[in-house]
């Protein structure tokens, strides 16, 4: 395999791509919670859930943060290892991703910012906004990044010229069958994993009987009923994606005969290594839908029975809970991108023509360093996220520092 620096760069592509979806899930899933949070705290100008809002977006900052630097990383890989693909079709896919990073850099940064450092420092209604928009434009981005994606699979709006891509139907392409089923897809999955990741730190503390201010009582609660609502609809427009498999995009300018694109679909069928990644994905995805499936009903009934917030033999286990929406995410992932294989665009432009010209040793060593960085990324992430989660309200990134107590009164000289 190391001798191959097609599969080498596949592979990389793979495990860095999941690498950044954790970062990305993670901050649809948790955006809503903190958004209505701060409305509900706002509305009632309750301190203990604005302390909550505070906690939950701590968690958030540092995740977003990590996030940023891993699709830096990813947009660099682009550059370096298909370059084919920019050559042929930058003009239409680089351009999403054009927009979705400035919209990322200049308007959610901003307003995120202002959100971190604007507490006490404007009316609680505009800071409430400045998170409001931090939310829409994190859905944005990532509907920015799947009209690209939309196009690999399902290419429209588009004629190629001379041997480049060029886009004639903007409306087309912004429509794609492809981008909008899978934007709903992520964004109620986003939501699963938001409920996940809530329940999870909430039954830590609730394990521990430390709640003072109830902020985990009502985050397990809210968590599991945005947990319980999002999981049939997320199967559900899952599911309706495989109907893409089927479809055939209207291609204009093919560089391939429709009997040579049956040609190499069947070499890839007959030769392929890699097509069992897909098998994987779907068997992985299932499987842990599964679980989330069957886990549902008892913790409902654990809630009616009034037990969800103290029995510790449940809340124990529920700390693991965001690794099955995790999993499940990332195999879906798997199975979408390999279902195109062995296309970058569909019926366009095959992974082997997309991919840069690399010497074996140029592919190990591309490899290596992308792994590492995203290793290294993953990693510090998860050991902040935990080490704050753990902290609780009164020691995370955004609890205000506590006022210095007044400077003792100089005594008088004596005479």
């Amino acid at each position: 395999m190391f001798d191959d620096p097609l599969i080498l760069a596949r592979l990389q592509f793979a495990l860095t791509a999941s690498t950044h979806y954790i970062f990305v899930a993670f901050t649809l899933g948790l955006a809503p919670f903190i958004l209505f949070g701060q409305l509900s705290a706002t509305l009632r100008r309750d301190a203990d859930r604005m302390r909550g809002v505070r906690f939950w977006g701590g968690l958030y900052v540092v995740n977003y943060a990590m996030g940023v630097l891993s699709g830096l990383v990813m947009e660099l890989q682009l550059a370096l290892n298909w370059s084919g693909l920019s050559d042929m079709f930058g003009h239409v896919f680089g351009a999403p991703l054009a927009v979705e990073t400035m919209g990322a850099f200049f308007v959610e940064s901003t307003f995120l910012g202002l959100w971190i450092f604007g507490w006490d420092r404007m009316g609680r209604w505009a800071h409430l906004a400045c998170f409001g928009v931090v939310t829409a434009t994190a859905y944005l981005s990532a509907y920015w990044v799947l009209v690209s994606n939309g196009f690999l699979k399902y290419p429209v709006g588009f004629r190629v010229e001379d041997g480049t891509a060029v886009l004639t139907d903007p409306v087309a392409m912004l429509t794609n069958p492809a981008t909008l089923l899978a934007l709903g897809h992520i964004a109620l999955s986003a939501l699963l994993l938001g409920g996940a990741v809530v329940m999870a730190v909430s039954a830590y503390h609730l394990a521990r009987r430390s709640d003072p201010y109830g902020v985990f009582s009502r985050g397990i609660r809210r968590g599991l009923v945005v947990f319980a609502a999002a999981l049939m609809p997320t199967a559900a427009v899952g599911g309706m994606q495989f109907a893409l498999y089927d479809m055939v995009p209207p291609t204009s300018g093919s560089t391939y005969s429709a009997q040579e694109i049956e040609a190499i679909e069947a070499r890839y069928a007959a030769n392929s290594q890699l097509e069992l990644v897909g098998g994987l994905g779907d068997a992985f995805m299932m499987g842990f839908w599964s679980l989330m499936f069957f886990l549902t009903p008892v913790l409902l009934l654990a809630w009616l029975l009034r037990g969800l917030d103290r029995w510790r033999w449940l809340l124990w286990p529920l700390t693991f809970l965001p690794f099955l929406p995790y999993i499940a995410s990332v195999a879906g992932w798997a199975l979408r991108e390999t279902g195109r294989q062995p296309w970058v665009v569909e019926d366009l432009l095959t992974t082997a023509d997309a991919m840069t010209d690399m010497t074996p040793g140029m592919a190990v060593v591309s490899f290596s360093l992308f792994t590492l960085a995203f290793a290294v990324l993953a990693t510090v992430t998860y050991a902040l996220l935990v080490r704050y989660a753990v902290r609780g309200p009164d020691r995370g990134p955004l609890t205000p520092a506590a006022p210095e107590p007044p400077a003792a009164p100089a005594h008088a000289p004596a005479f």
